[in-house]
C-alpha cells in the first residue's frame, strides 16, 4: 500500500509517548506516527504514480496543522476496533486531500467527505478504554507542514519526498 503521509512533529510524538501507559490494553500500538494525506493502493508503475501526484501538487502551499485532542473510531471501515488517534485540524491538509482524490479518486468510506485527519494511536482494544482516552486533555500542538512523504506501507518507509514552497 502507497500513501502521501505528512510527517508529525517530536512534540506529536511526545504526546504519544505521554498517552503510552494509557494504550497498553490495545492489542497494536503505533510506534511510528504519521498524518496520513491519501491512500493510493498497490500502484503498478511507482514512479508514474509519483510524478502525477507531484504534478497534481505542483503548487501547493505550506500549510498548518494542529493536533488538538485525543478521539476514536468505534467502527472504522476497516480493520479491527476501535482505533485510537490524536484529532488533526488543517484546513490546507484538506485542500491538498481534495486536490488528489480529484486526480486520483477516494477510497470509499476513508477519503472525500468521510475523510478524517488524524494521528492513529492504537488499535483493539476496549471501547471503555478508548472513551477514557478520549476525555483526556492534551495540550494542542501547532506545526507547519513544508514537505510530505511517499510512503511504502509493505516496507514501512519513506521512499521520496516533496517539496511544499
Amino acid at each position: 500500500m502507497f500513501s502521501i503521509n505528512a510527517p508529525v512533529p517530536g512534540r506529536v510524538a511526545r504526546i504519544a509517548s505521554d498517552l503510552h501507559p494509557s494504550l497498553v490494553g490495545f492489542d497494536r500500538i503505533r510506534e511510528h506516527h504519521s498524518l496520513l494525506v491519501k491512500r493510493f493502493g498497490d500502484p503498478d508503475h511507482v514512479a508514474s504514480l509519483q510524478h502525477e501526484a507531484r504534478r497534481a501538487m505542483n503548487d501547493a502551499p505550506a500549510f498548518e496543522a494542529a493536533v488538538t485532542g485525543v478521539d476514536y473510531f468505534s467502527d472504522p471501515p476497516e480493520g479491527s476496533a476501535p482505533v485510537v488517534y490524536l484529532t488533526v485540524e488543517s484546513p490546507g491538509l484538506r485542500q491538498i486531500h481534495d486536490r488528489l482524490v480529484e486526480r486520483f479518486g477516494a477510497v470509499d468510506m476513508l477519503e472525500g467527505d468521510d475523510y478524517t485527519p488524524h494521528v492513529t494511536l492504537a488499535r483493539d482494544g476496549s471501547e471503555a478504554d478508548a472513551r477514557r482516552l478520549a476525555e483526556r486533555e492534551i495540550e494542542p500542538v501547532t506545526w507547519t507542514v513544508s514537505e510530505l512523504q511517499f510512503w511504502d506501507g509493505t516496507y514501512g518507509e519513506s521512499v521520496s519526498t516533496v517539496s511544499l514552497p
